[in-house]
C-alpha cells in the first residue's frame, strides 16, 4: 500500500493540520483529486457523519480515505451546538457570526458554566478492506469575548485550562493537543500497523 491519504475535504485550515500530523504520508484533498461536490452529513453522529464523506470518496477513488467529522459541544447546553457546529446558524453563516453566536449565549455564565469540548472523529475507510473510527477531545471553556483572530474555525473562543485561546498558543502548541491530533494519532498508530 503506497503511503497516499485521501481527505474527504477541502477546509485548508482542516487539510494543513492533517498534513502536519501526518507528515510521513501524502495528503491528498478531494480538490487535488478534481472532485467538487458537497457531501450530505445527515448522521445523527460525529462517526455517523465522518463515515458517509469517508465511504463516498473511497468509493469514488478506490484509495484509502479518511474523513473528519468534528464539532464543540457546551455542557451548559446539552452538548449544542455538537454536530450541527458547521451549520447551526445556516448555511451562509460566516465563522465570525457563529463565533459571536455562541460568545453572547454563555454571556453572565460563570467560567465553571461555560465548560465546552471539541470532539473530533476521524473515520478510515480502505475500500471493501477496512472500516475504523478514532476519536479525540479537548476540554476548555468558551470565552466571554473574542479577544484575538488567528487559527481557524472557533480557535478564538475556545480557552484552554490556563485562560489562553487556542489562538493565542498559536498553531505548533494547538497541533500537539488538539481534539484533530489525539484523534491523527491514533490514526497514525494504527496506520503505521497495517501499512
Amino acid at each position: 500500500m503506497d503511503k497516499e491519504i485521501v481527505v474527504a475535504s477541502n477546509n485548508q485550515g482542516k487539510l494543513k493540520e492533517i498534513q502536519d500530523i501526518l507528515s510521513d504520508y501524502k495528503v491528498i484533498s478531494m480538490k487535488d483529486l478534481g472532485i467538487e461536490m458537497e457531501i450530505e452529513e445527515n448522521g445523527e453522529t460525529f462517526e455517523e457523519n465522518a463515515f458517509i464523506k469517508a465511504k463516498t470518496i473511497a468509493k469514488m477513488t478506490g484509495k484509502l480515505c479518511i474523513a473528519d467529522d468534528s464539532g464543540l459541544c457546551m455542557e451548559a447546553f446539552n452538548g449544542f451546538p455538537g454536530i450541527r457546529t458547521a451549520r447551526f446558524l445556516g448555511e451562509n453563516a460566516t465563522q465570525a457570526e457563529k463565533n459571536q453566536y455562541i460568545v453572547e449565549k454563555v454571556q453572565g455564565l460563570p467560567r465553571e458554566r461555560r465548560k465546552a469540548k471539541f470532539i473530533c472523529t476521524i473515520a478510515l475507510v480502505i475500500s471493501g478492506k477496512e472500516e475504523k473510527a478514532f476519536r479525540g477531545e479537548l476540554e476548555g471553556y468558551i470565552t466571554t469575548d473574542i479577544k484575538t483572530e488567528g487559527g481557524f474555525g472557533m480557535d478564538p473562543i475556545f480557552e484552554l485550562e490556563n485562560g489562553k485561546t487556542l489562538s493565542e498558543i498559536g498553531t505548533k502548541a494547538k497541533d500537539k493537543i488538539s481534539h484533530r491530533y489525539k484523534a491523527l494519532v491514533q490514526l497514525k498508530e494504527y496506520l503505521e500497523k497495517i501499512m
